[in-house]
C-alpha cells in the first residue's frame, strides 16, 4: 500500500512540476544537434532527487547520500535553466563524491584509491548525463541498473530505497516514453540519477567485493567511453553537445524509433545483468571472466558503429 501511495505522490508533485514549468517557460528548444523536433519541458527529471529526499524522510537513505543528489539537482537545475561555467558544476559534483565516501567509509580506505574513486564517479556521471539524448534512454536503463541491484540477496535490506526510486522512474517514464514526449530528465534529472546509481554500485562492490558487478554499467559505458575516445582523436571538443553516440545513429540517421533503441540498450544491459547475478550466485563470476566479457562487447559495439558510420557516408555519397 505504501508504494502505491508513493507513486501516487510522485505522479501528482510531477504533474505540480509541469504547471510550474510551463508557467515559468522552462523548456528544451530544438537545435541542430537535438535529437527531437518540438519545445519539450525540460527538467521532469526532478522527481529523481524529489524521491530520494522522500526516501530520506522515511529512513531508506542516509543523510549524507540525499544531500549530495540534492546538491548536484539544485545546481543542474539551474544549470538548465541559465547555463552555468563548468566551475560549479564540478565542484558540486566533487562535494557530491566525498559526502558519498563519507557515507561509505572510504576515508578509512589507502588514500591513493580515493583520487581514482572520484574520477570514476565523476566520470560516470558525466556519461550518464551526455547518453541522455533520445526519449526513454535514462529512464529505461535506470530502471535496468536498479532492477539489477535488486536482484542481488545481500541488497535485500535496500529494497524500500531501490523500489522508492524505480517509482519515480516509472512516473517520468509515463511522460518521456512517448514518441512525442511531454517532459525530458534535463540534467536535473540525469545527473541526480547518475550520482545515486554511482553511489550504489560502489556499495554493491564494497559489500560484494566483487568488481565485476561494474559491468551493470557497461552498455552505456561502452557507447560514451568510446565515443569520447573517438572525438578526442578527431580533436573535438567532447563538452560541447553532438550527436555521434552509437544510439544517436541509430535513432537519428538510421531512422530507428527513440523507443525502441532506448529499449535495445535498457534490454540488452537487463539480459547481461541478469547474467551477472546468476553467474555471481552459482560462484562463476570472476573478474577475469569480466574482462572478457568487456572486451567482447567493445569489439561488438565497434563492429555495428563502424558499419553504421559506413553504411551513412554511402548514403550521403
Amino acid at each position: 500500500m505504501q508504494y502505491l501511495i508513493l507513486f501516487l505522490l510522485f505522479l501528482v508533485l510531477e504533474l505540480l512540476y509541469f504547471k510550474i514549468a510551463d508557467q515559468y517557460n522552462i523548456i528544451d528548444k530544438p537545435n541542430s544537434r537535438s535529437s527531437h523536433t518540438s519545445i519539450t519541458l525540460r527538467g521532469g527529471g526532478i522527481i529523481f532527487p524529489i524521491a530520494i529526499i522522500i526516501a530520506f524522510l522515511m529512513g531508506y537513505v542516509d543523510w549524507s547520500v540525499m544531500l549530495a543528489v540534492v546538491l548536484v539537482a539544485v545546481v543542474s537545475f539551474i544549470d538548465d535553466i541559465k547555463p552555468l561555467s563548468q566551475l560549479p558544476r564540478f565542484l558540486s559534483h566533487v562535494i557530491a563524491a566525498v559526502l558519498i565516501f563519507y557515507e561509505l567509509n572510504l576515508f578509512s580506505e589507502p588514500l591513493w584509491l580515493l583520487p581514482i574513486l572520484l574520477v570514476l564517479l565523476i566520470g560516470w556521471v558525466n556519461a550518464f548525463n551526455f547518453m541522455d539524448g533520445i526519449n526513454g534512454i535514462t529512464v529505461l536503463y535506470a530502471l535496468s541498473a536498479i532492477a539489477g541491484f535488486s536482484l542481488l540477496e545481500f541488497n535485500q535490506d535496500y529494497l524500500p530505497l531501490l523500489i522508492t526510486m524505480a517509482l519515480s522512474c516509472i512516473v517520468f517514464g509515463i511522460f518521456n516514453i512517448r514518441k512525442k514526449a511531454k517532459t525530458f530528465a534535463g540534467d536535473v534529472g540525469s545527473i541526480s540519477m547518475a550520482l545515486f546509481l554511482g553511489y550504489f554500485m560502489i556499495k554493491t562492490i564494497i559489500e560484494s567485493g566483487q568488481p565485476a558487478f561494474i559491468l551493470f554499467f557497461s552498455v552505456y559505458g561502452i557507447d560514451a567511453g568510446i565515443t569520447i575516445l573517438t572525438r578526442i582523436k578527431k580533436r573535438e571538443n567532447i563538452f560541447q553537445p553532438h550527436r555521434s553516440h552509437l544510439y544517436q545513429y541509430l535513432a537519428n540517421e538510421m531512422g530507428l524509433s527513440h523507443i525502441l533503441v532506448s529499449c535495445i540498450y535498457a534490454v540488452f544491459q537487463m539480459g547481461l545483468n541478469i547474467f551477472l547475478v546468476y553467474s555471481y550466485a552459482n560462484g562463476k563470476l570472476t573478474l577475469t571472466i569480466a574482462i572478457g566479457i568487456l572486451i567482447i562487447l567493445s569489439i561488438i559495439y565497434m563492429i555495428c558503429r563502424q558499419l553504421i558510420v559506413r553504411r551513412m557516408v554511402l548514403n550521403n555519397s
